[in-house]
């Protein structure tokens, strides 16, 4: 038994040295940066150990916005897309006729590369000296006036990184949720129908516990994903999102390493492990409500 066990950490040995240089090793150095006040990254110098990188960052207005920005983004395009992906995979788990074609189209956003999208985002929505965009021409038929959605109030903006962000990902939970919705029994529906259960109560009795697991997988990844955002504002606001007033965390972690405030480490490592904090913290609170919800 032992010899086994040997032989398994043998194995696990080039997995757990990749992690440890690439994960656990600047992790521990962005934590000890953190607390360097004054560092130079030339000299490799600091005048003092202490808790004023945090300080500043908590009270910098720009993370204070790019805070805000982020957390909106989750609020909004978490739940939106998870409920929106979920429909349409029920939606396509109950179609016959062209079913590989329509989850072909639905997938097709997540193979296009982002950068690209976004800048299809910016010409539908972005007013010219020429035109008001695609989108405004929209409001315009139904009596509304025009809004500039690129460099005008930041609800609007908001607004349209929000949309962009859910076109994005929502292809990827289609194709996850559309495969467990598959693997379900078919019995437990047999059996339902046999009883006379209505269609609402065999989708929240039977379905939603079925693949509470995948759901649950989803809502953390994305989760996630929206705490880093970051190129989705990029390809729609340009790098400027300071001034445009459309930073991310994960965005103001880069401008104060190479961005026109760059070259404070300090405080870049400071933003980084709060950004690292508020994750964890939501990650563990979703692990604990789904000891009660997710069914395996």
């Amino acid at each position: 038994m032992e010899q086994k066990n040997a032989k398994g950490w043998l194995y696990l040995l080039p997995a757990i040295a990749f992690l440890g240089v690439f994960m656990v090793y600047p992790l521990v150095d962005v934590f000890v940066y953190s607390f360097e006040e004054g560092y130079n990254s030339a000299s490799q110098t600091f005048f003092g150990v202490g808790l004023y990188n945090y300080s500043y960052v908590l009270h910098d207005p720009y993370f204070l916005q790019a805070l805000k920005n982020t957390f909106l983004l989750v609020i909004i395009t978490v739940p939106l897309s998870t409920g929106l992906a979920l429909l349409i995979s029920v939606g396509l788990s109950s179609i016959q006729k062209l079913k590989e074609l329509f989850q072909t189209i639905y997938f097709l956003p997540y193979v296009t590369n982002t950068l690209a999208v976004g800048l299809v985002f910016m010409i539908l929505f972005k007013r010219t000296p020429y035109t008001d965009g695609l989108v405004n021409l929209m409001l315009h038929w139904f009596g509304a006036g025009s809004i500039d959605f690129i460099d005008g109030p930041h609800w609007a903006k908001m607004f349209v990184l929000c949309f962009y962000t859910i076109w994005v990902v929502m292809p990827f939970k289609i194709l996850i949720l559309t495969s467990a919705l598959a693997s379900v029994n078919q019995d437990y529906y047999n059996a339902a129908r046999i009883d006379g259960t209505s269609r609402s109560r065999i989708f929240f009795r039977i379905t939603l516990p079925m693949i509470s697991p995948m759901l649950f997988y989803l809502i953390i990844t994305g989760f996630i994903g929206a705490f880093k955002a970051y190129s989705d504002a990029v390809a729609i606001f340009g790098t400027d999102l300071n001034a445009a007033g459309m930073n991310t965390m994960v965005g103001y972690v880069y401008d104060m390493l190479y961005g026109d405030s760059g070259g404070y480490p300090s405080y870049a490592s400071a933003a980084a492990i709060i950004l690292f904090a508020i994750v964890l913290t939501i990650t563990c609170i979703n692990l604990m409500v789904s000891r009660k919800h997710v069914h395996y």
